[in-house]
């Protein structure tokens, strides 16, 4: 049998560089929990998880926090297998929690141009929740249309694309454990 890689997709062409490794996402992550138990302290915030770029990021960072927390999640999408936003934002799975009177942290992979975080934002402010806040590992610079009005920001990192850590090129390269440049 013939010695696998110590790293998934070693040696994929089109992978580039690495834009935020392994040791700094996790460094990041716990100063992000920290800041969120402090600031919810005495609450039992709701994390909204948006599907499926976010879910590595919402596992580490619910570890990291030291208050109770539920989570549900939503599947949006505005992206289907492409590298550029369509522009046009659905709904794929929504909540299942009620969220009246709830202070909601939605849990964001990535901001590009802000339109998917503008939209849902709208759309679970109607359901009636005592607060809404985001909390985003990585903001591509340059892209936002306005400012998203994110509380929690893991890193600013170029316009370039990028996958790991849950981000994909059609479902393939989310279990890096870092973040590294995609070349198509």
């Amino acid at each position: 049998m013939a010695d696998l890689p110590l790293v998934p997709y070693a040696g994929d062409p089109h992978l580039g560089g690495v834009v935020v490794s392994a040791e700094v996402l996790q460094a990041r992550v716990a100063e992000l929990g920290a800041q969120i138990s402090v600031d919810y302290q005495g609450q039992a915030p709701l994390l909204v998880g948006v599907l499926k770029g976010a879910i590595m990021f919402m596992a580490d960072l619910a570890r990291e926090i030291t208050l109770p927390v539920e989570f549900d999640f939503m599947a949006v999408s505005s992206y289907g297998n492409a590298t550029r936003s369509s522009g046009v934002v659905r709904i794929v799975k929504d909540l299942d929690l009620d969220l009246t009177g709830r202070h909601v942290l939605i849990v964001e992979d990535i901001i590009d141009s802000g339109l998917t975080l503008a939209y849902l934002r709208k759309n679970l402010l109607a359901r009636n929740p005592s607060s809404v806040e985001v909390c985003a590992l990585l903001v591509r610079e340059g892209l936002q249309k306005r400012d998203p009005e994110l509380r929690y920001v893991g890193f600013q990192i170029p316009p370039d694309f990028v996958v790991g850590y849950g981000l994909d090129v059609s479902d393939r390269y989310r279990n890096l454990p870092y973040i590294a440049a995609y070349q198509e």
